[in-house]
């Protein structure tokens, strides 16, 4: 063995490396403070290993990036721990980053002969900022792209070359496919080969001028290892728990979210995301732009950050006079004192901001709708996973209903999306509509006349409104258990999911119910077509009530001959009048009847 590591050593000269990597000289002693150049190395490390292989299974397109990172968190082996560890080393990073400039500033370590290594430094700082910026971007989501798209707009006002830049970073006049490929460039290629020539640079003239010790020097001069060492190893290994700790906080705290890190809904250009945040680590610049409305955010994106930059850059010039470095040490301190205050403020008033609150509650159940959907027997279309959330009835119901139909209508008291309404309604109330419970409060001569039902139209003092509150206020029992059985036959013809099984167990009722729809008690048919063509009829046609048919038509033109008519009141032809296309009204009618993808269904 011995005569084998000779030879190596001969041919490579490892042990003159080793004796130099490992037996520098540090004055004064190892101390806990020189930790955080090894801890941020330890970090790159790991974010080039992790990096590497989260390349391995991603796909940089527009249609295939979303898809790419969903697999590696929810089919790759432990994938979400590869991403989860890429993703919250990033975040340590800034935050080692941080420390580290500190302790060079606070130790003067900045000063001459040191300059040059100082600026590498800060240009170490910037590129890592933008690896967190344009990773943040990759996996296509509504977070990231919101996000992305906040942080490339401001780029556009810098005076003159703003908006040639902008175009030039997001590939186009708008966000898409060359966006993301040029980000993911930047990303895997050009900022890490930066990163790697600024690392063996900075160690090099770290090398060269050696620790920057105060004097005093509390014990005598010693080596790198092993003292040093092991407090670096300590350090490297708190990194690591703390990122772990991070990755399975979810697990370890029951909160309920995705072990590793969060992946919303896929990027869709056409649904506004009010949830947008940068992370948490550009909070603070955020916030500052909120003291800058109008057009003078240049002042808070680009000049006040810039000059402070180039103060920090002349650092190693003014820390050369006698009250200089007092001045370097105190500007870092209150920088950090406005960028913590910033940031602790944006998070505050996100927590008291009901909007933000409801804009992520939603986020979160799209998140975790897509999820489902994604992994039902179909799988994620060849068009991609965005038009999964685009033709779920579970997701965009409830929008449309809420900017189309809740200001006359409501959705169990809302307007579908959980906002309250204070004016009274004008229409009823669709929840459950054309359930057996949904019926059977229509025909009750106590309620059919509230709010509820027909209270806000002009039908609440209309034929049938008389005849339920009279006639069938005065039905016996005997002919209230005939109503029953009608209700159970009306409601049948919506062939409802959630009515399935009763009305499979029930079809003999249900076929003597629809006798009686025409029978002289119940008196349907009077003002009602059902089941055969009747042109004397003026109320809405009972056949095929509340199935999906049906209530596409009705919601197409509520005054076609077989529904309303010309007494039609005030409802839009959402379809013949092209409020609304074919799709988005098959996606109302849907949403109300309860067809959508369930895998308790399947």
């Amino acid at each position: 063995m011995k005569a084998l590591i000779d030879w190596l050593d001969r041919r490579t000269g490892f042990r003159r490396i080793i004796e130099y990597a490992l037996y520098e000289n540090i004055p004064g002693g190892a101390r806990w403070r020189y930790v955080w150049g090894s801890t941020l190395v330890f970090c790159l490390s790991i974010q080039f290993v992790t990096g590497l292989f989260l390349w391995m299974s991603y796909s940089p397109s527009s249609q295939t990036a979303w898809e790419s990172v969903f697999y590696i968190q929810n089919e790759m082996i432990c994938g979400w721990l590869l991403r989860g560890i890429h993703h919250f080393t990033a975040s340590v990073m800034n935050v080692l980053l941080v420390l580290h400039l500190m302790q060079v500033v606070i130790d003067g370590a900045y000063k001459a002969p040191r300059e040059i290594n100082f600026w590498f430094g800060l240009g170490l700082l910037l590129l890592v900022l933008a690896l967190s910026l344009t990773g943040y971007l990759l996996p296509w989501d509504q977070k990231g792209y919101w996000a992305t798209k906040v942080a490339t707009n401001i780029m556009g006002i810098v005076p003159i070359v703003g908006q040639a830049l902008q175009r030039l970073v997001i590939g186009g006049a708008d966000y898409g496919h060359y966006t993301l490929t040029r980000f993911f460039a930047l990303h895997a290629g050009v900022l890490p080969a930066c990163v790697i020539a600024l690392v063996v640079w900075h160690i090099f003239l770290f090398r060269r001028h050696g620790i920057t010790a105060k004097d005093p020097k509390r014990k005598p001069d010693e080596y790198f290892w092993p003292d040093q060492v092991l407090n670096d190893a300590v350090a490297c290994l708190a990194v690591l728990a703390t990122v772990l700790f991070l990755v399975l906080r979810p697990w370890l705290f029951h909160t309920g979210e995705d072990l590793g890190a969060e992946l919303a809904a896929p990027a869709d250009p056409s649904e506004t995301y009010s949830a947008a945040r940068p992370e948490w680590y550009f909070l603070f610049l955020f916030e500052f732009l909120k003291f800058f409305p109008g057009g003078t955010e240049i002042w808070g994106a680009i000049v006040i950050p810039g000059l402070i930059m180039l103060i920090i850059f002349l650092m190693p010039i003014i820390g050369r006079w006698r009250l200089g470095h007092g001045f370097n040490v105190g500007l870092s301190c209150s920088l950090l004192a406005g960028i913590i205050f910033l940031t602790f403020l944006a998070m505050t008033k996100d927590k008291r901001d009901p909007a933000y609150k409801t804009a992520v509650e939603e986020a979160r159940r799209n998140a975790e709708r897509v999820k489902v959907l994604a992994q039902s027997s179909s799988g994620i279309p060849r068009e991609g996973a965005v038009t999964l959330l685009r033709n779920d009835p579970l997701t965009q119901g409830p929008k449309l209903f809420a900017k189309n139909c809740a200001s006359c209508h409501r959705y169990d008291g809302h307007d579908a999306m959980g906002n309250p309404i204070t004016d009274q309604p004008e229409a009823s109330d669709l929840k459950g509509f054309a359930t057996r419970e949904w019926l059977a409060g229509l025909l009750d001569p106590r309620r059919i006349d509230s709010p509820h039902y027909f209270g806000g139209t002009k039908f609440k003092d209309g034929k049938m409104v008389k005849f339920i509150k009279k006639d069938v206020g005065a039905f016996s029992d005997e002919q209230k258990e005939q109503l029953k059985k009608v209700i159970a036959a009306l409601s049948a013809e919506a062939g409802l999911n959630s009515q399935r099984d009763p009305d499979r167990r029930e079809a003999a009722l249900i076929a003597e119910g629809k006798t009686r729809i025409a029978s002289e008690t119940m008196r349907c048919t009077e003002c009602h077509q059902f089941q055969k063509p009747d042109e004397d009829a003026t109320a809405p046609d009972l056949t095929g009530y509340g199935s999906r048919d049906w209530l596409v038509d009705f919601i197409s033109n509520p005054a076609h001959a077989r529904f309303y008519g010309k007494r039609n009141d005030r409802m839009p032809a959402f379809g013949a009048d092209k409020v609304l296309d074919d799709h988005a009204i098959g996606l109302i009618a849907d949403w109300l009847r309860g067809d959508w993808y369930e895998p308790s269904r399947q």
